[in-house]
């Protein structure tokens, strides 16, 4: 996996080795965890899956092509929130009308999010790092917040422990360049803990569609840049 942190010219070849075992250490503790994780969350998953299956139909999994390190494509995986529900004409429903009560209680509780777990153990994400948002996003950020791209996407985040849906776009990309200059291995432990509470107390979670899609929007009107 080529995962590279931007190093300043006439910086140290010390400083290059160390920040080469920074990254090695980040990437066996990823895949590591994960892949620990996967086992241990199987049965809840498992669980999900039926559940999904029963009120939804197939598939239990949605997946979406993100952007990587670098922009590179890559294909997430969650499970499935939403229903195919069609009107008379055989249009999807808004997505509001299509999220169920199963769907709402893994987006609450972040159940949606496990199958990630197995993107990290392939290295496409880490467990530490700027959300993936949409590939069709990308012609919409400034040079400024296309840094965020310069590390591998994560499950979590410095703005996922600060707000999460509850920011703005700016403020999250703000968050998202501050973590690629501040990355280290300390850090990605105390946003992971952050991380493990506010999912137990459900803090800055958005648990609907309309608590979400107004920001997409707005982020999709943003052609200035």
């Amino acid at each position: 996996m080529n995962c590279e942190v931007p190093l300043l010219m006439g910086e140290s070849s010390a400083a290059m080795e160390q920040a080469g075992w920074r990254l090695f250490v980040k990437k066996t503790v990823d895949r590591t965890a994960a892949a620990i994780g996967l086992v241990a969350t199987a049965p809840l998953m498992a669980g999900a899956a039926l559940a999904v299956r029963a009120t939804m139909g197939a598939p239990a999994l949605f997946s979406q092509q993100r952007p990587g390190l670098h922009g590179k494509p890559f294909k997430i995986w969650k499970f499935r929130t939403m229903s195919n529900a069609r009107d008379a004409s055989g249009t999807l429903l808004p997505d509001a009308e299509r999220l169920t009560n199963v769907g709402r209680f893994l987006r609450k509780t972040s159940i949606d999010e496990l199958p990630q777990l197995w993107c990290v153990v392939k290295g496409d994400l880490s467990l530490v790092g700027p959300r993936p948002l949409l590939m069709k996003y990308l012609p919409f950020y400034t040079p400024e917040e296309n840094r965020r791209h310069d590390v591998l996407p994560g499950i979590t985040g410095l703005a996922a422990v600060n707000g999460r849906n509850l920011l703005s776009w700016e403020e999250k990309f703000r968050l998202d360049v501050e973590y690629v200059d501040r990355w280290d291995l300390a850090l990605d432990a105390k946003i992971l803990v952050q991380t493990a509470r506010k999912v137990l107390l459900r803090e800055g979670i958005g648990t609907t569609v309309q608590e979400i899609m107004p920001e997409l929007r707005h982020f999709q009107h943003r052609s200035h840049l």
